[in-house]
């Protein structure tokens, strides 16, 4: 599981890096208004700590999702098709020029949200930061998808929890920074950090692969049984009985 956890920041902290060209210009645009250093930091912070509560609700959604496949015997099965949906997420957008992505299925979804953005950007308080940031985290995002892919595989609701929440701490160094740095970061320098999710997003979907297959690789591709971060031991029936027969004679 500690593996799963690293994935999760190294995913934050790297793919954060994409996030300056997509969520950029939206953290760049927060209501903080002509306020002082101290509060527009309090405001990124609280911006960013509705991102990471969205996050988290979505990590218990995915995680319950992840358990139920664990449950049917479909763990390994679902931990290889992720690996191979991420690589493809990449090769297939490629192959076509760019002229097909995935978030363009949800343009009409998140126009809705777009909408709601207008109405909270017009209001410079805290309450209204946080909100920005709850909506922020529905917004159609491949790096979120990736990491939903990751929540999935903990098999468990709190576990995928925690693993969405360490996801979106790691983009907190780049995405608190946007508001206070503003347009200094260039539109240029955004493009170059962009095209680093498609190399990170086709590692993991490696990564994702090989741990599916189990082939007893260290920390990468451990046994089958590691997998499952819960498991527990079931005790024959015959050892029950004998266990009881001997706590009812004292020993």
């Amino acid at each position: 599981m500690e593996e799963l956890y690293l994935m999760a920041l190294l995913t934050g902290l790297v793919g954060s890096l994409h996030c300056i060209g997509m969520c950029g210009p939206i953290a760049v645009a927060l209501p903080l208004g002509n306020r002082n250093y101290g509060y527009k930091i309090l405001g990124s912070l609280t911006y960013n700590l509705g991102r990471i509560l969205t996050y988290g609700i979505l990590g218990a959604i995915f995680g319950m999702l992840g358990q139920g496949i664990e449950m049917a015997g479909l763990q390994q099965g679902a931990t290889i098709g992720i690996g191979v949906i991420m690589i493809l997420s990449v090769i297939f957008p490629a192959l076509f020029k760019g002229k097909i992505k995935i978030e363009q299925i949800f343009f009409g979804y998140a126009g809705k949200l777009i909408g709601k953005f207008r109405q909270l950007f017009a209001i410079s308080s805290l309450p209204s930061l946080f909100l920005i940031g709850l909506l922020n985290g529905l917004l159609p995002c491949g790096l979120v998808y990736v990491a939903v892919a990751g929540a999935i595989n903990t098999n468990d609701t709190f576990f995928g929890i925690i693993y969405m929440m360490i996801f979106g701490l790691g983009t907190i160094p780049i995405m608190a920074t946007i508001p206070l740095l503003g347009n200094i970061i260039g539109r240029n320098i955004r493009k170059r950090f962009g095209k680093v999710l498609p190399i990170f997003i086709v590692i993991l979907g490696i990564l994702f692969v090989l741990r599916g297959l189990s082939l007893g690789i260290p920390f990468i591709s451990p046994p089958a049984k590691m997998l499952v971060p819960h498991e527990k031991i079931m005790i024959p029936a015959t050892e029950k009985k004998n266990t009881l027969k001997m706590g009812c004679c004292g020993g």
